[in-house]
């Protein structure tokens, strides 16, 4: 058997499938994005630039959409960055989204990373598919099974890494850059791609994101 067909032989037989497919790698400068109107920001949202060093970024109230860019199965890496104010940040990526009602989304409590409270430290990552499916719903009928602890835990005022792995009926979450997820959950919906951005809670509460990367498997 020649080299080529031994190559391809490995593939379909020895390799996990998502191994053979195509991967697309995008990295994102969401101050660019800003400045040239290719986020998709709806009335009332406040969103800025921050320039510090490695995090040049923006902060967002609400949910920003980036425009022209539909997500389907892959991973998502993203910097983010919180408070230490209790329910006063939330944060993070929302994904398979419809509008700013219908979606998925993997967010982030930072102001219970460190918690004295040990029931608050397992509700630091989360996972909702809204709007059937809000973190209320899940809490009260499948408690800790659509959130978790973060580990590592980061400071709640510190920057810290999400790589957010999405499969067809699985998301795994994974918090600065350790090898053992923070949280694996079944998806709750059957979309299969949709609209993805960055994701605060929409009562006026901002997040600072920097450092985007969708990786998109075909």
């Amino acid at each position: 058997m020649n080299n080529f067909l031994f190559r391809g032989t490995l593939c379909l037989f020895l390799l996990p499938a998502a191994l053979c497919q195509a991967q697309t790698i995008k990295k994102f400068n969401l101050e660019n994005l800003l400045k040239e109107n290719k986020l998709i920001i709806f009335p009332k949202q406040d969103v800025t630039v921050i320039k510090e060093d490695a995090y040049n970024g923006v902060s967002v109230k609400g949910i920003a959409w980036l425009k022209g860019v539909t997500f389907s199965t892959g991973s998502i890496d993203i910097d983010l960055r919180g408070k230490d104010v209790f329910q006063q940040s939330f944060l993070g990526i929302a994904f398979h989204g419809i509008d700013t009602t219908t979606y998925d989304a993997v967010y982030f409590r930072p102001f219970n990373f460190h918690s004295a409270d040990t029931l608050r430290r397992k509700h630091c990552v989360q996972y909702i598919s809204p709007p059937d499916y809000p973190w209320e719903r899940l809490r009260k009928e499948h408690p800790l099974v659509y959130e978790n602890a973060v580990a590592p835990s980061p400071a709640a005022t510190a920057w810290f890494h999400a790589h957010i792995e999405v499969g067809e009926n699985e998301i795994r979450v994974y918090v600065n850059q350790s090898k053992i997820p923070s949280l694996v959950v079944k998806k709750l919906n059957t979309r299969n791609e949709g609209l993805i951005g960055l994701w605060t809670d929409r009562l006026g509460l901002n997040g600072d994101f920097a450092n985007l990367v969708i990786t998109s498997v075909k």
